[in-house]
């Protein structure tokens, strides 16, 4: 289902989208870099509005969010589409596509809001491929969940505009960033993109007072070093120490499958650097069995909340979310 796009203007013949920091100029006829908007004599149309690649009851875990309603089930959507190109994308098969290589289901935002109070859920994300390549649809879906009650959720590598997070952010709740590296040379050759709009978007996400949790997949050989985890925790602390950071084991997925897995020694030097650099919830993520996924008293370091997986094992904290050992204040939303 294709709806017109909100975010464009026209420039010399042709238009200009603003729906992310490309800012594509599309001559008619042609489509911008993430080929799910396309220029049809002088009218930009999102080709993806209402058409749904994945849809599924998620535990809010999932997303990961550790600090956002623990323990709740959140109606997961993804479309087609994406405005990076990761060579090691682990859904690159509704990331890379096209329209016609897919089966699609088309879900309008009335149905969506219906399906997730069927199944109990407390929350929407927009998750598996970039949300913002269907931006149209998450903006009126967001609209309407808020009438309902429901919280919304952007699962994002955070390469939108400015007008499209000034636009959506009234309606959004939270938020997982992608942040890959600090390094631009890294998002250039590897997502053929740019480090600093996602740093000014995970500022910006803050100060607009979303709930951010930010997750760097640790990729062998290419964000692994020292200094890239001590750059990219040096920017989170200065953003916020209180903002839950996930270190992600890396699985060869895609055109990326002749690497190894993160080694666990690596991701253990991530978590220590993070921790002495005073970041307080750090978490170590597809490592099964391990106690990287526990959220511990920043203070005094109780067990808080114990997983198995995706799946809440116990949860000591109250409605008044201080640890009952310390009484220390957790940045939690509950």
């Amino acid at each position: 289902m294709k709806k017109e796009a909100i975010l464009y203007e026209k420039i010399d013949g042709a238009l200009n989208c603003h729906v992310c920091n490309h800012k594509c100029i599309i001559s008619n006829g042609k489509t911008g870099f993430c080929k799910m908007r396309q220029n049809d004599n002088g009218i930009l149309y999102n080709k993806t509005y209402a058409s749904a690649s994945s849809i599924a009851v998620d535990p809010i875990e999932k997303k990961p969010l550790f600090h956002f309603y623990p323990g709740s089930l959140s109606l997961s959507l993804g479309s087609i589409g994406c405005n990076f190109k990761c060579p090691y994308c682990q859904n690159w098969a509704i990331s890379q596509t096209y329209m016609d290589e897919i089966g699609i289901r088309n879900i309008i935002p009335d149905k969506s809001i219906k399906l997730a109070q069927e199944n109990l859920c407390q929350s929407i994300s927009w998750t598996y491929n970039e949300p913002t390549m269907w931006f149209e649809y998450t903006y009126d879906s967001a609209k309407l969940a808020q009438k309902k009650d429901l919280k919304t959720v952007y699962v994002t590598n955070g390469y939108m505009s400015d007008e499209a997070l000034n636009l959506i952010a009234p309606y959004l709740d939270a938020a997982n960033v992608d942040l890959k590296s600090m390094s631009d040379k890294f998002y250039q050759e590897l997502c053929q993109a740019r480090v600093e709009p996602v740093l000014e978007n995970i500022h910006a996400m803050y100060e607009k007072d979303i709930h951010i949790e930010i997750t760097n997949l640790v990729i062998p050989g290419h964000n692994d070093s020292e200094e890239d985890f001590k750059s990219l925790v040096d920017f989170v602390a200065d953003v916020d120490v209180e903002i839950p950071l996930h270190f992600t084991r890396f699985h060869p997925h895609y055109k990326m499958n002749n690497l190894t897995p993160t080694p666990l020694e690596t991701l253990e030097k991530a978590y220590k650097i993070a921790i002495e650099a005073g970041i307080k919830y750090v978490y170590v993520g597809n490592v099964p069995g391990s106690d990287g996924e526990n959220t511990k008293c920043p203070e005094c370091r109780e067990l808080l909340i114990e997983r198995n997986g995706f799946r809440i094992v116990s949860n000591k904290l109250k409605k008044d979310k201080k640890c009952p050992e310390c009484g220390a204040k957790i940045n939690i939303v509950l």
